[in-house]
């Protein structure tokens, strides 16, 4: 027996992901980049040495190994990224933040937190530590 409130529940996770997506897309573009680009840059702002693995950066922002290829490519060719040999592997390459990355992330990361705020701006505090909570849970 299929439960309503499960279905509803997935319907409106997938809603409420696309409605993220499409404004925090329109936001980030000023900065001439999409969503997944800032991930991309996030992820390697935050690491220690601003570089990793193209299979940990796919795995960490979702995306499979020939995803995150295709990504980077642009990426690289703007200035934001550049491939690395590792010198412990020569079969893995690595992706590192550039300088220009690093700023362009910088500026882009006051636009995301912005847009943050407002996607979120109906909740009460309460409310939205509790439901970022239950997003842990099921995630």
């Amino acid at each position: 027996m299929f439960k309503a409130l499960e279905s509803e529940s997935v319907v409106n996770v997938i809603r409420l992901h696309n409605n993220i997506q499409k404004r925090m897309g329109r936001a980030l573009s000023v900065h001439g980049i999409g969503l997944t680009e800032y991930l991309v840059l996030n992820q390697l702002y935050n690491t220690a040495t601003q570089k990793m693995q193209r299979s940990d950066l796919a795995e960490q922002i979702g995306l499979s190994p020939s995803g995150v290829t295709r990504l980077i490519n642009p990426m690289e060719k703007i200035g934001l990224v550049v491939k690395e040999d590792n010198p412990r592997d020569a079969r893995v390459s690595l992706v590192a933040l550039t300088l220009a990355g690093k700023q362009v992330y910088e500026e882009a990361q006051v636009t995301f937190s912005y847009t943050s705020v407002a996607q979120f701006e109906p909740f009460e505090s309460n409310q939205l530590s509790s439901f970022s909570e239950l997003l842990k849970i099921v995630s």
